[in-house]
């Protein structure tokens, strides 16, 4: 075939994919999870097929470019991206031809766990069931050996050897998921003292100030990690645990039920952690990027409290500001977000999509309004919403929910008053 004909194929088989990607937005208003393609189990031309316009290869990769380009662009539409999970399969295994020529399984059928649990990361993002914070041990997990024993001096961190390199890239993986939202703390049985010496070691890249929370002791683990919890003000099953001791791992997971991952050697970690899809997100907005620092905000605004002698003073001196507006096009990525995470305190329990969220802020018959709250320590974002139904003369309150960050602020009695306004205003308008 021609270049022209290549083309040609490529623009049938896109158009063919978006309109029904397009059909099903419109008919079910649902997000649409579209596997990708994992690369063809012969190369006629050998490395050829990735840049000839003839090359089997070469066709795939234009479209999973073209499927990826599609996602960036729309909303609650995504990636099941078994390309990716079938190259750490094992190509030869997973494209087995048997199976296909037996029973058309697209993949054999010992790597359907593999693709079903990369499915099931997509899902569970949808709808808000991530876990939302990584608490590290220190000795052999941020570094090896006993900084106790060997000191500051002593332990293996850094490119000097290839156990340090190790722990040093899985500090940087940590690193990384900070920057998208995951919140970090330590539990470590230690000094303390020896524990701060270790996170400013100068080939390391987790910094004391990275973390939220830091418990160098020699409590329980279990007691340390639901007193971060609270803290934090999120549930403990929210966190995932990171230590080389099994034992610790086990006690935890019994005491608290949260996530403990078997690791054991370093070289190992990242891949554990990635290929459990903890964290998965599916949409990242500026709340999620700014949530580690809006969470130490939480715990300064802890310390600062306890200075004063009446609450009411300590909530003046914050010197809050609220802004309260019907739904904006730029926060509905976080509104929705808000609207299925689990830990909020959310009046009706009612989940949106993207697609039904969008909806409502174009519908007459409704009355929508979110929350954003800052004061002199930082802005909390967006940490309110409110979905109403108007029906005749009255307004019936759909979704009400907060952010655990607010609570105790009188942020809901501004946004009530706000409610009351709009709602006034609407009816009146109305009956006029």
């Amino acid at each position: 075939d021609s270049k022209e004909q290549t083309d040609a194929l490529f623009a049938e088989q896109m158009k063919y994919f978006e309109t029904m990607w397009e059909k099903i937005a419109e008919r079910y208003h649902c997000p649409v999870i579209q596997n990708n393609f994992e690369q063809p189990y012969f190369r006629l031309m050998g490395n050829r097929d990735a840049f000839d316009c003839r090359g089997r290869v070469n066709f795939i990769n234009r479209l999973n470019t073209a499927f990826a380009d599609y996602a960036a662009s729309h909303e609650s539409f995504y990636i099941n991206d078994i390309n990716y999970v079938s190259a750490c399969y094992g190509l030869d295994k997973w494209s087995e031809s048997s199976y296909w020529h037996l029973y058309k399984y697209a993949m054999c059928v010992p790597a359907i766990p593999d693709f079903a649990f990369n499915l099931a990361a997509i899902i569970k993002s949808v709808f808000g069931k991530n876990k939302k914070a990584l608490v590290l041990d220190l000795d052999n997990t941020l570094w090896g050996g006993v900084i106790g024993e060997d000191t500051a001096e002593g332990i293996e961190l850094g490119n000097e050897t290839p156990i340090g390199e190790a722990f040093l890239a899985f500090q940087k993986y940590v690193k990384e998921q900070s920057r998208l939202g995951v919140l970090l703390t330590v539990c470590s049985k230690n000094d303390e003292e020896n524990a701060l010496d270790g996170l400013n070691h100068p080939d390391g890249l987790l910094k004391p100030s990275d973390f939220i929370s830091i418990k160098a002791n020699w409590e329980p683990k279990s007691e340390n990690i639901a007193a971060s919890a609270e803290e934090i003000g999120i549930l403990p099953e929210s966190f995932v645990f990171a230590d080389d001791n099994p034992a610790e791992r086990e006690i935890v997971r019994s005491q608290l039920n949260i996530s403990a991952p078997e690791i054991s050697s370093p070289e190992d970690y990242i891949r554990i952690f990635d290929r459990n899809g903890f964290f998965e997100p599916t949409s990242i907005s500026k709340d999620d990027i700014s949530r580690n620092e809006m969470y130490k905000a939480n715990a300064e605004r802890t310390r600062f409290a306890a200075r004063f002698e009446s609450y009411r003073d300590y909530l003046l001196s914050l010197n809050m500001t609220a802004e309260i507006e019907p739904f904006s096009a730029v926060y509905l990525p976080r509104i929705t977000q808000l609207t299925n995470k689990s830990n909020q305190f959310n009046l009706t329990t009612k989940r949106y999509t993207q697609n039904e969220i969008e909806e409502i802020s174009r519908n007459r018959g409704y009355i929508h309004l979110y929350g954003r709250l800052e004061d002199k320590f930082g802005d909390n974002g967006v940490v309110s919403v409110i979905i109403g139904k108007i029906e005749g003369g009255d307004l019936h309150i759909d979704l009400w929910l907060m952010s655990c960050r607010v609570l105790k602020r009188d942020m809901e009695y501004a946004m009530l008053d706000s409610l009351v306004a709009v709602s006034y205003t609407h009816l009146r308008a109305h009956e006029t």
